[in-house]
């Protein structure tokens, strides 16, 4: 028999997102949707965006995150 997964921290998943190399560096990151709702929930996910001062946009099941502070204009 094979061994399941360890289960999925909510907190320890969020705190994944925003220490990875990319997002310490002020870069950016993506998550696809349905684990955000699935793990976490859009409001948690949204309130930690606010809390951090960083901007998403969501487009084909994704979630980019901009991991600063900077301004995020949508060209199109």
């Amino acid at each position: 028999m094979k061994d399941l997964p360890a289960p999925i921290v909510p907190g320890v998943w969020l705190r994944q997102i925003f220490t990875a190399k990319e997002a310490a560096e002020g870069g950016i990151v993506r998550r696809k949707v349905r684990d955000v709702d699935r793990i976490i929930g859009r409001s948690t996910f949204e309130a930690e965006l606010r809390r951090r001062g960083f901007h998403a946009v969501e487009n084909a099941g994704q979630f980019v995150i901009f991991c600063n502070q900077s301004p995020v204009r949508v060209l199109c």
